[in-house]
């Protein structure tokens, strides 16, 4: 009995540091590939894409793309809505922008080469509180160019109650022991 209770700390340090690391903020490619921020093949691409993640403060959006050519702005809603290049929040032309997203709410990314916002090259991004969950969904009348609604769930809040259950499990394996 001795000997187990000597390995069962170190035993549940390891499974809770493993745990724990599957729950740290994460990185997204927009687009998901290599070669993601250029004009894309099918209207809406970027924010179908937004739809299917589910971002929180902490995580972070990387635009891969060629400096030369391209950049990505940071704009209000309505320059997103506009394509306006004017006065953005913020100006990246580095070719590998990773953007840390450091709300909740959204943020409105359009290309900064001429006539790519206008041919869907800009994508909104949702930011999910952690306390009050998505935002809603825009109502129905809106039209067809209105903001995208929060992402669907996740694989990430999965890992959150693996957490919480191991937890559990490991608090039960300590009093089963003492």
């Amino acid at each position: 009995m001795g000997c187990f209770r000597k390995f069962l700390v170190p035993c549940l340090a390891v499974v809770f540091l493993f745990v724990i690391s599957f729950c740290e903020a994460k990185d997204f490619v927009v687009g998901g590939s290599k070669s993601s921020w250029r004009v894309p093949s099918s209207p809406d691409e970027y924010n179908k894409w937004a739809e299917r993640k589910r971002f929180h403060i902490g995580d972070s959006i990387v635009f891969r793309y060629d400096g030369k050519i391209d950049s990505v702005l940071r704009v209000t809603e309505e320059n997103y809505k506009s394509c306006n290049l004017s006065n953005p929040i913020q100006s990246y032309d580095d070719g590998h922008t990773r953007i840390t997203l450091d709300k909740s709410g959204p943020f409105y990314f359009i290309s900064g080469a001429h006539g790519h916002c206008g041919k869907d090259q800009k994508v909104e991004i949702r930011v999910i509180s952690a306390k009050h969950g998505p935002s809603p969904a825009p109502s129905p009348s809106d039209d067809h160019h209105a903001p995208a609604p929060a992402p669907k769930k996740s694989g990430g809040d999965g890992l959150r109650a693996v957490f919480v259950v191991g937890l559990a499990a490991a608090a039960v394996g300590v009093l089963a022991v003492v």
